[in-house]
């Protein structure tokens, strides 16, 4: 696998972080909505923003 450039990692950090962050606030919105709907989204919402911080994450490995 070629080397990342310093750039290329800045990026991938500033959006690992920004991913991190959306999962944060997507859980805390499902633990706090009483509407089940609105619940269940704000978890796949929450499952998905986790699952572009792995693909982030498999860029650094």
């Amino acid at each position: 696998m070629a080397s990342l450039t310093t750039k290329e990692l800045s990026g991938i950090e500033d959006q690992l972080g920004a991913e991190e962050l959306l999962v944060k606030k997507f859980q805390s919105y499902a633990q706090q909505a009483q509407d089940q709907q609105i619940k269940s989204q704000a978890e796949q919402m929450a499952k998905r923003h986790k699952q572009h911080f792995d693909t982030l994450m498999g860029f650094l490995y």
